[in-house]
């Protein structure tokens, strides 16, 4: 149930993301200009903060312990180290945007070195313009970290509904002005949408947590505990982040549209990343975490990681089959209108394909991530994460330099390699996070029975959905999308369940009482 309400708070607001970046592919393009380039670069910068001190390296680090407070009854020391760690976040992440604003023009220069000119000077000015909003997300993550630990899901994960609302209003508003003029005024609707995001959840946070206060924890074991635990957490995070930065440096030196096109192809290969990983991922730490430190734990962490395997699985293994077979249909479906042309949506399929083949490791990776956060351990997740990055970054730069030549292809498609590489790096990952866990508290991992049905049943209704598309190629491209997607997942539901899937069989059962 938690894993729902996870996922349908991240539905809403994916959805409105999704809508917000066909409107930016309809007004800013992609490789016909270089103001989505420079929009989309500026985007990632201070997102940095974000990351990094947001939702993955504070939920690993103060989930457990705030959690485990909650469960032990002990609700005005949690509140305590709550209010300590919000004050420390928001004194670090001011001094910090402060220091990104003055800086923006290096740290354009290190993440899109092959800027220059226009595209690099309106970066900088979008860069310092989205720096405040960066510290506006991570108090919401923030915000998150409390309401997860009771059981507050779908608010936290449905909150960015109201940032994203903010950036989609201002691309109606402003569409007819010039395109630089768009993306000025979107990185401003970008700040004042963080902030309502950080607004709307503080009222319940307040009430779930009365005893609040800022502090900086002075003398506070815990504080201290999770200080210490978002050390290793920090650079985990952080090393990982590298990785989507390094391939955007990467990018920054392909044909202009190339930072574009990965961003918007990673916006659609996230969703299942979001919807499903993120989704079952945070439900599961703080139950995993519950049983705290004791010998108790790693049986219980087993038993939630295994069942979080499966119901993950279920979802993830359509999602790489609709990116690898149906990457055309969703990218025309969303994007292809005003600048975006077709070619940009075979470029965009060409990164879906890509993407779909590491996505049930970059999935299945989340969770066991939290299953080692839940057991106290942060270092092993960093340890992993910097082999990832090495891997990804060495061989992303000889493929997105060099294999479309070898092959023949333009040097856009650069891209798609470089997403490729990621890929192969994640699967690298994924597997030192599951034999490591495996060796610790028992084997763990997908039944093969479980694995061949899943990817079966996913395979032939894939197959059907090709037979659509092309059958649908004149169609409206979103009356198309809607179709060939809604036959797809239609056929998947009904053949897993009829084969036994336990959780299709639950889908199905909520679809039929939720139209009842």
């Amino acid at each position: 149930m938690q894993a729902a309400l996870v996922a349908a708070g991240i539905f809403l607001s994916r959805v409105l993301g999704l809508v917000r970046e066909s409107l930016k592919a309809r007004y800013l393009g992609a490789t016909d200009g270089v103001v989505a380039d420079a929009f989309n670069a500026a985007f990632r910068i201070p997102n940095l903060l974000q990351n990094l001190f947001g939702e993955g390296a504070l939920s690993a680090s103060f989930i457990p312990v705030y959690a485990d407070l909650l469960a032990r009854g002990d609700r005005e020391e949690a509140d305590r180290v709550a209010g300590a760690i919000g004050a420390l976040l928001a004194l670090l992440t001011a001094v910090l945007v402060l220091l990104g604003v003055w800086s923006a023009p290096l740290l354009v220069d290190v993440i899109a070195r092959g800027f220059d000119g226009e595209r690099r000077d309106l970066t900088v000015a979008l860069t310092r313009i989205l720096f405040p909003g960066a510290a506006l997300f991570v108090l919401s993550a923030w915000c998150l970290g409390i309401l997860n630990s009771h059981r507050r899901f779908f608010l936290s994960y449905a909150a960015p509904v109201a940032w994203n609302a903010a950036m989609i209003a201002a691309l109606v508003m402003f569409r007819e002005r010039a395109p630089a003029v768009i993306a000025i005024k979107l990185a401003w609707a970008s700040v004042a949408g963080a902030g309502l995001q950080f607004l709307v959840q503080l009222p319940v946070v307040l009430r779930v947590a009365p005893a609040l206060r800022a502090s900086l924890g002075r003398g506070n074991s815990r504080v201290r505990e999770v200080v210490r635990n978002f050390v290793p957490a920090f650079f985990s995070r952080g090393v990982v982040q590298i990785n989507g930065y390094i391939d955007q440096l990467i990018a920054s030196y392909l044909p202009i549209g190339a930072v574009s096109l990965l961003f918007y192809g990673q916006t659609i290969a996230l969703l299942p990343i979001s919807l499903f990983g993120m989704a079952i991922s945070a439900a599961e730490l703080p139950e995993m975490s519950s049983a705290g430190d004791s010998a108790s734990a790693g049986p219980h962490v087993r038993r939630r990681l295994q069942e979080g395997l499966e119901r993950m699985a279920f979802f993830v293994v359509p999602s790489a089959v609709a990116l690898f077979l149906l990457g055309d249909v969703i990218a025309a479906g969303l994007y292809q209108h005003g600048r975006f042309t077709a070619t940009d949506t075979r470029y965009t399929w060409g990164i879906l394909a890509a993407a779909s083949v590491g996505l049930m490791a970059s999935t299945m990776g989340r969770l066991y991530s939290s299953a080692f956060y839940a057991l106290r351990d942060t270092r092993t997740p960093l340890r992993f994460a910097i082999v990832r990055v090495l891997l990804a970054g060495g061989g992303g730069w000889a493929v997105a330099m060099y294999l479309p030549a070898a092959l023949g292809l333009a040097p856009t498609w650069g891209a798609a390699a470089l997403t490729l590489s990621s890929a192969a790096a994640g699967w690298v990952e994924f597997l030192l996070l599951r034999s490591r866990m495996s060796s610790r508290i028992g084997h763990t991992g997908l039944p093969v029975r479980v694995t061949l049905t899943l990817w079966g049943m996913a395979l032939l209704a894939g197959g059907i959905g090709v037979a659509l598309k092309t059958g649908l190629s004149d169609a409206n491209r979103v009356v198309s999308a809607v179709v060939v997607l809604g036959a797809f997942g239609g056929l998947y539901v009904a053949l897993t369940a009829a084969a036994g899937n336990a959780t299709a069989r639950a889908t199905l059962r909520r679809a039929r009482t939720f139209v009842a």
